[in-house]
Order: structure tokens, then C-alpha cells, then sequence
């Protein structure tokens, strides 16, 4: 038996066969990432990147929102079988799925009112707005937590936003991308300090999770990703998506 033909052996014997449908799963309240729109469809930058690698795949995919922080544990439950939602790579969740290539190269941000705060320092005794179950909520939970500053975590990073649109909390602690969207729909609100790099954190980027071991999958969303990558179509969705 050649190497293929046993791996796929092995795999077919812990259940881990390709799927006829690869069901992806998203928390579509993080535009320009994911975000539904006035048509109700799902859409966004990592959506138009998973449907390409689907289509250069040539597998049957389709797509379902739910809490972010529910994400991993559908995957670990096989409800669904790859998760991709603006998701940092970090050890912690290393261990519970897969990870595919790096996508995106992520940083995060803090954005508060204009001319409320001078320095980052004087957040450290203050309220953040953090989505729930993300890397920015371990992020304060680890390094600045025993400072003072306190992470209010919500179910979507818009409903942060609005919260501090309404003076309930002072700041919002959330990618990069996603901060600079928002702010160009809403003046009046800034970038407080620099962007946040960590690479426990932040600093390694996104990845498509699948289910831990299905390394069928794996290897054809990564070989999607490097044909989007050859082909120029990645280069395009990015400069749609994130335009200079």
C-alpha cells in the first residue's frame, strides 16, 4: 500500500473522511471580516476567501453563524467541520484544533472618544469592551488585569461598540481591521496607544480551524490557499477588503 492510499486508510478509520458537504461555521458580526448583510447572506473578507478555496477545491461548502464563542466547541463536537472568523492562532487553541496556514497578519487596538484619554496608561483603572471567548479578552484577563483595568466581555465586538457609543464603558479593545471600519463610519472616536503584536495573542495572525486531526481537510484548504495566493485572487479580496 503506498503512503497515500494509507493515510487515507488511517484517516477513514478515525472518521476523518472528506465530507460531501464542508459545512464552515463564522460569527458574523465582524465586519469587514464576516458581517451579514441587507439581504440577510453572510459576507465578507473571510467569506470570499473560503468560498474561492471551495471553489478551487472543487468542494461543496456552506456557511453558518453562531456565537464566536461557540466555535472551537462545535468543531470539537463535529457539528460543523472548519471554522474561519477572524481567528488568532495562539497555543491555547493549538491544542483543541487545527490550525491551516496564516491568512492574515493581525494586530489589535484600543478605540476610545477622541481627546478622552491622552496615554493607554490612563485606561488601566477603566472598563474595556472585549467580544467574548477572544484573544482580547485573554489579553487583559493576562497582562492587565492585575493593573486595575477590567474586561467586559460581550457577545459581538458591534455590541462593544455601541456601548461606548452610549458612555456605558470608556473603550474597546478589538483587531485592528476591524477598529479602522468602524471608524470610518463613525467620527469622533480614535486609536488610543499602538497597535498590539503579541504573538501569544495577536501577532501570529488568522487561521482556518478544523476539527482536531482531520488532516484531509487541512491539506486541501491549504492548497487552496496557496493556489488564491499564486493566482492573484488573494491580492484582489484583500485590496476589496482592506483598500489602502
Amino acid at each position: 500500500m503506498n503512503k497515500t492510499l494509507l493515510a487515507v486508510a488511517l484517516l477513514a478509520s478515525t472518521g476523518f473522511v472528506q465530507a460531501e458537504e464542508v459545512k464552515f461555521v463564522t460569527n458574523a458580526a465582524y465586519a469587514p471580516f464576516e458581517f451579514v448583510d441587507e439581504n440577510n447572506e453572510i459576507q465578507g473578507f473571510d467569506i470570499d476567501l473560503a468560498k474561492a478555496i471551495c471553489e478551487v477545491q472543487k468542494l461543496d461548502c456552506s456557511f453558518h453563524n453562531q456565537a464566536f464563542d461557540s466555535l472551537i466547541p462545535s468543531l470539537k463536537f463535529r457539528r460543523y467541520n472548519a471554522a474561519i472568523a477572524a481567528m488568532d492562532i495562539t497555543p491555547e487553541r493549538a491544542k483543541q484544533v487545527d490550525f491551516s496556514d496564516i491568512y492574515y497578519e493581525n494586530s489589535a487596538v484600543f478605540v476610545t472618544a477622541e481627546n478622552k484619554f491622552e496615554t493607554l496608561d490612563q485606561l488601566q483603572k477603566d472598563t474595556v469592551g472585549v467580544q467574548n471567548g477572544t484573544s482580547h479578552q485573554k489579553y487583559i484577563q493576562d497582562k492587565l488585569e492585575a493593573n486595575g483595568m477590567t474586561a467586559r466581555p460581550y457577545q459581538t465586538v458591534q455590541d462593544a461598540l455601541l456601548d461606548m457609543s452610549n458612555g456605558r464603558i470608556n473603550a474597546v479593545f478589538a483587531d485592528t481591521a476591524v477598529v479602522g471600519d468602524w471608524l470610518a463610519q463613525n467620527p469622533g472616536y480614535a486609536v488610543l496607544g499602538e497597535r498590539i503584536t503579541d504573538d501569544g495573542y495577536f501577532g501570529t495572525g488568522f487561521g482556518i480551524a478544523v476539527t482536531k486531526g482531520n488532516q484531509v481537510l487541512l491539506e486541501q484548504i491549504n492548497q487552496g490557499l496557496s493556489q488564491l495566493k499564486e493566482n492573484g485572487t488573494y491580492d484582489t479580496l484583500y485590496q476589496q477588503y482592506f483598500p489602502k
